[in-house]
């Protein structure tokens, strides 16, 4: 058995990222850049209004109450082609541009209209409430950088950029086989010896949430003409996940079965709990990842082993990044030889601080217990007994991109 961290490095070591593509701005959410991106013009190219109000010369109201005369009315989206003289003002609302000779806003709060002249009752230094050309960018400024994953904060900073069209790295194509003559799929009949899979839409979620193409092949019977067949459809992907049949049983047959198609191995078991037997190789071609059978052990190999190499197969730079620590709230036993990731809650303790505990039954047939975590507490091989308040550190679900 190899180490969690040289399987990982083995996974990702051949992975090569996606050509680039380019895609309108309104569908690159989720998307990762593949050059960096510069601004088109200039944020907010002229002088606006903060707040509807009067534009006025600073000068003039230095000395309240004061009436100065209404010469213009300016919407967002119009202008005054004239200059504000002493003694003047132009009505104008939230984003009008500031007309010439102006240099303040004073609120319509501080303000009393009759007719054409307004009576200004508090002073505006100068520049209040005015927002000035470029304060938020410039033309040319580079606001965007490649490898970024796009969210919708970056969708709107790129229109507001002035940029209809993105280049980003293409989407991976993720082929999925499940496997086991017990498994049938939610909604169809089920026989007195079988379960109802989850392995296959919860990869299929994972995949999508984690800005990939699901392409589910099928599930494939305890039969090696069915399983050859079914894993030839996972020609033209990016990368091919498999669920089940990895282990040392006689009906675990996608090793032996497909080693004699192309399949060419380059580990099948880590030193972690859970997903020991987890196979790492090539098929055909494709780039293989066996991910083993129990629905505990598919999903957090996915998030240890499938994430990380997604996010180089769309570009996203491969930094080494420490996980995050948290204070126990329990104690926990001397760990064996195998990393172990317990699914665990945050509690909130009597000093106000959140402490991780693990649920006590860690079986990796147990969906529930991890639909209901909200991180894993990591365990590395050997680690001593831990006692309440030692930090220790945790696997996150960060919201929007882990998809449990």
């Amino acid at each position: 058995m190899i180490s969690v961290e040289e399987a990982l490095a083995r996974l990702l070591e051949p992975l090569e990222t996606l050509p680039p593509e380019q895609v309108s701005v309104a569908d690159a959410v989720g998307r990762v850049l593949a050059e960096d991106v510069a601004a088109r013009r200039t944020q907010p190219p002229f002088a606006v209004s903060a707040m509807d109000g009067y534009a006025v010369r600073a000068e003039d109201v230095a000395t309240v109450p004061t009436t100065l005369r209404i010469v213009a009315e300016i919407p967002a989206g119009a202008g005054f082609g004239g200059r504000l003289g002493t003694g003047e003002a132009a009505r104008i609302f939230t984003g009008a541009p500031l007309p010439d000779g102006a240099d303040t806003i004073v609120i319509q709060e501080d303000t009393e209209r009759h007719d054409n002249e307004v009576e200004v009752r508090e002073g505006a230094p100068s520049g209040t409430y005015v927002r000035r050309a470029g304060l938020d960018f410039a033309a040319g400024d580079v606001l965007l950088h490649k490898g970024e994953r796009l969210t919708p904060r970056h969708i709107g900073l790129a229109a507001a950029m002035n940029r209809p069209w993105l280049h980003v790295y293409r989407r991976p194509r993720i082929g999925i086989l499940s496997t086991g003559d017990e498994i049938v799929m939610p909604g169809d009949p089920i026989g007195p010896h079988q379960i109802v899979s989850s392995n296959a839409l919860a990869l299929s979620a994972f995949v999508t949430a984690c800005g990939g193409v699901p392409v589910l092949v099928g599930n494939a019977p305890d039969d090696p003409d069915a399983l050859r067949t079914i894993a030839a459809a996972a020609q033209g992907t990016d990368l091919f996940v498999t669920t089940g049949g990895v282990s040392v049983g006689e009906h675990d047959l996608v090793r032996d079965v497909l080693s004699e198609e192309g399949l060419a191995i380059d580990f099948w078991q880590i030193a972690m709990r859970p997903g020991k037997p987890l196979m790492v190789g090539r098929y055909r071609g494709v780039p293989m990842l066996g991910l083993p059978g129990n629905p505990v052990s598919t999903l957090v190999c996915s998030l240890l082993f499938l994430r990380p190499a997604m996010e180089k197969l769309s570009g996203v730079p491969q930094l080494p990044i420490e996980p995050p620590l948290a204070r126990l709230g329990v104690a926990l036993k001397k760990n064996d030889r195998r990393q172990d990731y317990l699914r665990a809650q945050y509690i909130l303790a009597s000093d106000g601080v959140m402490d991780v505990v693990p649920f006590q039954a860690q079986d990796s047939s147990m969906m529930h217990p991890l639909a209901a975590a909200d991180c894993l507490v990591i365990r590395p091989p050997h680690a001593p007994a831990a006692e309440p308040g030692t930090m220790v550190p945790i696997v996150t679900f960060p919201g929007g991109a882990w998809p449990l």
